[in-house]
């Protein structure tokens, strides 16, 4: 993918490069399940943040898929979000592109909130396969000390910018689901659960604020 600069996600083709990390099949659960929470929403225009956009491929994916939703894609990385606007623009995604360290320049109330953040070890880094070591960005990987540092935010954080019944869908690492499920239900989330990718593998955790 590094070489070639694109990657399928989703049915749609994604422009890469040195400064997102390249899309995985992992994570079109995270985009599906997402979805399957859309339907259920009240509002007919229901209004998303994608924390940690990266390449922006779960934002791109969920707007071109919903054309009703309206869509906020943020990253810390500046060069990131010139990739993401690339690929909204190349498959004719309208969303809101905000350059923000975590939650420091956001603002309004979302309906669901949706990250696929930096979540493995520091030290676990070093022992990854070379074609993600070596290419991928060490900032779209590493998730500090236990791998739970933004997991941490998200869930402190969240509440504030998501709207009454409002969902968070997170992606995770296959042993972070009970770690994940703590700190939401902590934070005063409730309905809160762990879904399985294809390979029976914990992938995403949900959960429901104030409703």
């Amino acid at each position: 993918q590094h070489l070639t600069g694109v990657q399928e996600f989703m049915g749609l083709e994604f422009c890469v490069n040195e400064h997102v990390l390249v899309p995985r099949q992992d994570t079109e659960l995270l985009v599906l399940e997402a979805e399957k929470q859309l339907k259920m929403l009240e509002d007919a225009n229901p209004q998303i943040l994608d924390m940690c956009t990266g390449s922006g491929c779960i934002a791109v994916s969920l707007k071109s898929r919903n054309p009703q939703i309206k869509c906020v894609a943020a990253d810390v990385s500046e060069q990131a979000l010139v990739m993401a606007k690339k690929n909204a623009d190349k498959l004719q995604a309208e969303i809101n592109f905000v350059h923000t360290d975590m939650f420091s320049n956001i603002s309004g109330n979302f309906d669901m909130i949706i990250s696929n953040p930096p979540y493995i070890p520091t030290k676990v880094i070093e022992g990854l396969e070379a074609e993600v070591r070596l290419h991928d960005p060490f900032s779209a990987l590493d998730g500090k000390e236990d791998g739970l540092y933004f997991y941490r935010i998200l869930a402190e954080e969240s509440p504030r910018f998501l709207r009454k019944g409002g969902w968070i869908y997170l992606e995770i690492g296959h042993d972070q689901s009970r770690a994940v499920e703590q700190l939401l239900m902590e934070a005063g989330f409730e309905k809160i659960r762990t879904e399985k990718d294809l390979a029976g593998l914990d992938r995403v955790v949900c959960g429901v604020y104030n409703i």
